[in-house]
Parts: structure tokens; sequence; C-alpha cells
């Protein structure tokens, strides 16, 4: 009875409340920040909610398979293409070469200019450099949150944007998606890269296991995809919770956080029958209605006391080096020829979000040791800063002629 008296009261701080918050200012801050700043302010003011017990058990687990679904949905949605544009507003048209090395440069800049002043600056300040990992493998995971653009949160924006801009924010989602594949390669690479030669020692039967599992998936997805592109709604329906359940426990197994293996599984499924899924209403369900536990808890989990001025100011210094970074390089290398001025500012704008990718990335980087709880700290504000000023910059720089619905 306690667990569930506790449940409640998990969900009616850190789903409710958020929730109702978030109609009252009009939906003009993304849900997923509200939770975050509940559990932050929570933590900072040392408010005993463990009398409580919050975080409940369950809301954990409820939280933690909520993101999984997301990480899966974010996977899922490097195939849902917006479609041609016809629009008297469309962006100049651009080649898949120009696109990938717009995505490279865009992502490029801000990782090399983040890790270089993370590992100059930052990791020296008392309580950043995490005790056990290398400062090069700590600099650059600072530098990868600081890069990375928040795809699931840009498509609900680019869903809000007008018509007369929304040919930017199209754009701009092609670029997330490969930014989004690359932070989770990205991550891969940290975590094996930490374990060094230790990683590949001691496999046992289940890291081959897992290996061929992998490679069974993707191997069973490319075939679909050819042989059997229209298979009946059960199937596929069957289908999703074997691919994210086989891929989350097969990147574990490797050594590897749940969730890459989670949004791997969802980028190698079918793309003809993953645009038969209601991807959108299954990531708005989990992000409105479950995941804001998982939000809520990261925040509360900060240690209140790492939030001290000098982590403030470190946090506003990450939130400028982000977004100058971010669409200096976006601006220096457009994704397409002939963009005007603003067009690439628009653009770069809208990529500088971090939202809930960077989230769940600082997250997997705290719990395997590679960032402070001091660096996780600022990164957590970082994301809510960053998510919060992209409306308004967008509307700033953007091409006139249209406005960001709100």
């Amino acid at each position: 009875m306690e667990s569930f008296i506790a449940l409640i009261a998990d969900v009616g701080i850190f789903v409710l409340v958020p929730w109702v918050l978030w109609r009252l200012i009009g939906k003009v801050l993304p849900i997923v920040v509200l939770p975050i700043l509940l559990g932050m302010g929570m933590a900072v003011l040392h408010i005993p909610v463990a009398n409580m017990g919050i975080p409940s058990v369950i809301g954990d687990e409820i939280g933690w398979v909520a993101v999984l679904v997301l990480a899966f949905t974010a996977g899922l949605e490097m195939w849902q293409h917006p479609g041609e544009d016809t629009s008297p507003h469309a962006v100049p048209q651009t080649s898949v070469g120009r696109l990938l090395g717009g995505a490279a440069v865009a992502l490029g800049g801000p990782l090399i200019t983040g890790s270089i002043l993370a590992y100059m600056f930052f990791l020296p300040l008392k309580g950043w450099h995490p005790p056990h990992a290398a400062p090069w493998v700590a600099a650059v995971s600072i530098g990868l949150c600081i890069a990375v653009s928040a795809l699931p949160v840009l498509i609900g924006v680019v869903r809000e944007l007008d018509a007369s801009q929304r040919p930017l924010g199209q754009l701009a989602l092609k670029l997330a998606v490969v930014d989004d594949a690359a932070l989770w390669i990205g991550l891969a690479i940290l975590q094996f890269a930490e374990k060094g030669s230790a990683a590949l020692h001691g496999w046992t039967g289940l890291e081959f296991l897992a290996v061929a599992l992998l490679a069974g998936l993707a191997a069973a997805g490319t075939w679909a995809s050819r042989h059997f592109k229209h298979p009946p709604s059960w199937v596929i329906w069957a289908t999703v919770p074997v691919y994210l359940a086989a891929g989350s426990w097969a990147s574990k197994q490797l050594g590897l956080h749940e969730l890459i293996g989670a949004y791997f599984a969802g980028a190698i499924m079918p793309p003809s029958w993953v645009r038969r899924l209601p991807v959108e209403e299954v990531g708005t369900f989990a992000l409105i209605w479950l995941a804001p536990l998982f939000f809520g808890h990261s925040g509360l989990h900060i240690n209140g006391d790492a939030l001290t001025w000098p982590s403030v100011v470190a946090s506003f210094s990450l939130v400028a080096i982000s977004i100058i970074a971010k669409i200096a390089s976006v601006y220096v290398f457009p994704p397409a020829p002939n963009l005007s001025r603003r067009q690439a500012l628009a653009i770069g704008s809208l990529l500088q979000c971090k939202g809930l990718m960077e989230i769940v990335a600082a997250t997997i980087l705290l719990g395997q040791g590679m960032i402070s709880e001091f660096a996780f700290a600022s990164l957590m504000m970082l994301a809510v800063i960053s998510t919060m000023l992209t409306g308004p910059m967008f509307k700033l720089v953007a091409p006139r002629g249209g406005t960001v619905k709100t």
C-alpha cells in the first residue's frame, strides 16, 4: 500500500503538476523542461520528498521504460520522411553529400570546440573532473553533450512552425537525424574507449550472443524491407517489443547503455513497417504521461550542493559556447547551397536545442563515471536553457514572413 501511495505522489508531482503548468503557460516551453526544473528545485532546496517515498520504485521503473520507448521511437523516426516540399517557401534543394557534410560540420564544430574548452577551462574547476575517467574522455563527453541536437524535441518544434518556415525546420530535422545517430555512436565509442582493452577481456558466450542478436536483427530488417514489405499489422506490433527488448538487452550485455541498443533497434526496423506505426502518437504519450517521472527523478538526483554560483556561471558559459559554436558551424557550411544568411542562422538556432537527447546522454555518462556530478548539474541546466531559448531565437533570426505558433 505504501508503494502505491508513493507512486501516486510521484505521478502527482512530476506528471500532473508539470502538465497543468504546461497548459497554463500556453505550451510555450517543451514539457520536458518542467519536471526537470521541479526536481532540480527540490534538490537545491533539500526538500525531504524521500519521506514520501519519492522517487518511488515503481515510478522509477515506469520512467525508465518510457525513456527506452523514446529512444526507440527516436530510432524509428529516422524513417519518418516529411515528403517533398512544393511550397513557395521551399529552401534550395541539396545533395546527400552536401547534407551529410553540413551535418558533420554542425556536429563536429561544437564537439571539437566544446571538448577543447572543457579540457582547458572546465575540468580544472573544483569537482568537475570525474575521479575514475581519463581527462580526455571527460572532456569529449562534455563536448558531445554540447554538440548534440534534440531530435524528438525538434520534431515537436517543427510541427508548430508556420507553413512559411516549415521547410527550414524540415532541413534542420534532416541534420538532426544524422546528429542524433552520431550521438549514440559517439556514446558507444566513448564507453568502449573508457574501458580500454578490458572492454573485450572476459567475454563469455552472452557477449557473442548479443553481437549475433544485433546482427540478426539488422539482417532480418534488411530482408523484410525487400521481401516482406507489407505484413499484417499484428506482425508489426508483435515485432516491436521484440526489437526493443532484444536491442536493449544486447547493448547491456556488451557493456553499453540500454538506451543505445533501444535507439539502434528502432533504426534497423524495416522502414516500410515503421511507416505503418503511430510513432508520433506513441512518442507523444510516453513524453507527456510517463517520461516526466524519469526527467523529474533526474533533476531530483542532482547533488543540490553542486549547483553553486560557480556552477551556474559555468552553465551559462556552456550555453554561450553551445549556441555560438552550433550556429557558427551551420553558418560557415550550410547544409544546402544558396541559403540566405537568415535561413542559415535559423537552422542553427533550431539545431542548438538540446532537450531530451542531452539529458539522456548526460545521465548515461554520469552513470558510467565519465562526467562528474558538477558537470552533470551544469549540463542539465544547459539542456533546459537551450531548449527554452530555441523558439525565441528562431523567431529573432528567421526570415520574415512566418511565425512560430504557440
